[in-house]
């Protein structure tokens, strides 16, 4: 029967760092330690960023030890010298906005919107589609707008 979440691994799932597999971590300081957290992503991280750069620790060894690939823990080393401890945090990957339905996109259809209340979003992009040649799902510029609006709204 699973346990009950505590306090902190409530907290650690709220902000989005708590280890998705924490029984992969085999390191012998995070079996016998209080203070070692296997369910703590960051301090897994941290440890075994540590264990390699100042132990001098091998990165099989340590990845093995912290269920993790070299590639990762490559990847985690690069970001974690150019971003210190921030760059351990984890992140949602892909674009972080919208890269084709840009502020001027979405200002011209809002404008051609006002200008002609009828148009339907399909009509709409095609029209934003004659000034800007972008390829744009309908969906996206709906989307935009709407985000647009409730950011008006507030």
């Amino acid at each position: 029967m699973p346990n009950k979440p505590d306090e902190k691994e409530k907290f650690l799932e709220a902000h989005g760092t708590l280890h998705p597999h924490p029984r992969s971590v085999r390191d012998e300081s995070f079996q016998a330690s209080e203070f070692f957290d296997p369910r703590d992503l960051v301090q897994v991280r941290y440890e075994m960023l540590r264990r390699h750069l100042t132990e001098g620790r091998r990165v099989t060894e340590v990845v093995r030890a912290f269920g993790l690939s070299r590639q990762f823990f490559y990847r985690l080393a690069a970001v974690f010298r150019t971003q210190g401890i921030y760059g351990l945090l984890p992140r949602k990957r892909g674009p972080k906005s919208p890269h084709k339905c840009s502020e001027e996109v979405v200002e011209l259809a809002e404008k051609l919107r006002q200008e002609k209340p009828d148009l339907s979003v399909p009509e709409l992009l095609k029209e934003v589609q004659a000034k800007f040649p972008i390829a744009l799902h309908p969906r996206t510029l709906e989307k935009a707008l709407a985000l647009r609006k409730k950011k008006r709204l507030r």
